[in-house]
């Protein structure tokens, strides 16, 4: 019974994050609306995803030095209490500002939730349990977008921030209960403070070129040249730190060890791939085959579930089987949904868009799991915050880099297929279409397209996102490849 609370109290701490993800688009032009700062509009998102991703591996780490309780009940109440601040937000800085400490929160719940998760399953269950995090995020990205929008329209967008106060602190009342280390720590730790500082500013930069290029500044300007000589400069320092460190963040022999490194590049391109698909496929939906905003998020709802059923369905079978052979399933069957997606057109249906959306998902849940067993597994149980957190950063990096180069394309593409027709849009169209592909989402842009434009501009998205259904597809065969380069004992 203890157990069963434990793991739910964690599960709703994963909840909190992964609903915090969902809720946000739904609030976002009300927010706007009242506390201007247009210009910051992107940062809300940019900001918490980027102090998610730094947090993930030194929560991840810390997790092998001190007590995952006290570092859990520390990144749920920061995560809290950045939720009341950006509730009370007065101004989008200020939003801004805790949209950070929120990012660092979750960052810290992401990391050290898996790792509870993995260590308080019962004997030859971590695949079961860890199955139920996957069902988490299925079921926020449900009831997420819904959520935020029933808060906008009938209370206030502040309260899809305040009502993370008190699911926080049942969650909280949960860990400080029932949740005992069940490990022993490494003796005499120490921290490797050069580099927690050099990841720290390596990512950051990374992230921060990624997210922005391209969209707030050019690929090729001042501004890009110097995040990217940042980057190498820290990542350097990095590398020559950790080689140096008698307890490194991130100890690089790690690498040398298949299932660690074959599985991390392998969930990298799963969320690649799947990620660009949740960013760019629903502007194929609706852009090119006309879909209402409700078939779009149905159809892209099958992405989700389908994730969360492949988790959910391996995690009870993974004992009659390998997690190679089941990593195997899920790369043939990620391979084989974006391929399907290569022959969509303008003539494709909404079950047909659903059925290999779900195709893909189920290949996305096997991959997922699969290969995180595998890394858990390549490194010993001191090591299992670190093996742990590592997995979860190569995801959360390759959705990021998905979703940036897969925009840039997308832009790039349409913007040139529009200005070669003989029927193009009106000049302050492509203006707003420039800052920001989602306007074609938008009631009152699509109102303004001349009907004549209306034919040309489908096939141009249609023409458009084809570059990165066919760039998805590619790095899926990637994905494939290393999933066949897995060790095959289960250890490995």
């Amino acid at each position: 019974m203890k157990q069963t609370w434990l793991i739910s109290a964690v599960l709703l701490a994963l909840f909190l994050g992964a609903l915090d993800a969902m809720v946000m688009s739904a609030a976002m032009p009300t927010i706007i609306a009242e506390l201007s700062g247009l210009h910051l509009y992107a940062w809300v998102y940019t900001a918490y995803f980027l102090s998610r991703a730094v947090a993930l591996p030194i929560f991840g780490k810390l997790s092998d030095l001190f007590a995952v309780r006290r570092l859990l009940l520390v990144s749920v109440s920061i995560f809290i209490l950045a939720s009341l601040a950006a509730g009370a937000a007065p101004s989008m800085g200020y939003l801004v500002a805790a949209r950070v400490f929120q990012g660092i929160g979750s960052g810290g719940i992401f990391a050290l939730v898996y790792v509870v998760l993995s260590e308080a399953a019962p004997e030859g269950q971590r695949a079961k349990t860890l199955s139920l995090a996957s069902f988490i995020w299925g079921v926020a990205s449900v009831i997420g977008p819904t959520l935020g929008g029933v808060m906008v329209s009938f209370f206030s967008w502040r309260w899809i921030f305040f009502i993370n106060l008190p699911l926080g602190l049942l969650s909280l009342a949960g860990i400080a209960l029932f949740l005992t280390d069940f490990r022993e720590k490494k003796k005499n730790a120490s921290l490797d403070w050069p580099g927690l500082v050099s990841l720290t500013g390596f990512l950051m930069s990374v992230l921060t070129l990624v997210m922005t290029g391209g969209r707030d500044i050019a690929w090729i300007s001042l501004p890009s040249a110097l995040l990217a000589v940042t980057s190498l400069g820290f990542g350097f320092w990095f590398v020559k730190a950790e080689l140096g460190a008698n307890d490194p963040i991130l100890d690089l022999r790690f690498f040398r060890r298949r299932g660690f490194a074959v599985g991390n590049l392998a969930g990298f391109c799963a969320s690649f791939s799947m990620f660009s698909l949740f960013g760019y496929a629903p502007l194929f939906l609706q852009g090119a085959l006309g879909h209402t905003p409700l078939q779009v998020g149905m159809s892209m709802l099958s992405l989700s579930l389908g994730w969360s059923a492949g988790s959910l369905i391996l995690g009870r079978v993974m004992h009659l089987t390998t997690q190679k052979t089941a990593a195997l399933a899920g790369g043939i069957l990620l391979a084989a949904g974006t391929g399907l997606t290569l022959g969509f057109s303008t003539t494709t249906s909404m079950l047909h868009s659903f059925l290999v959306f779900q195709v893909v998902g189920f290949g996305m849940g096997f991959v997922v799991l699969a290969t995180l067993l595998k890394v858990q597994n390549s490194l010993g149980s001191s090591d299992l915050g670190v093996a742990t957190s590592s997995h979860q950063f190569a995801r959360t990096l390759g959705g990021t880099l998905g979703v940036g180069i897969s925009g840039g394309m997308v832009t790039h593409q349409l913007l040139s297929r529009l200005e070669t027709v003989d029927v193009s849009l009106p000049e302050t169209l492509m203006v707003q279409l420039k800052e920001n592909m989602e306007n074609l989402f938008r009631p009152e842009f699509q109102a303004l397209i001349p009907d004549a434009a209306q034919a040309v501009l489908k096939t141009a998205v249609a023409q458009g996102v084809w570059g990165t259904f066919l760039l998805v597809f590619l790095v899926s065969l990637v994905c494939l490849g290393l999933v066949v380069c897995l060790p095959a004992q289960d250890g490995g």
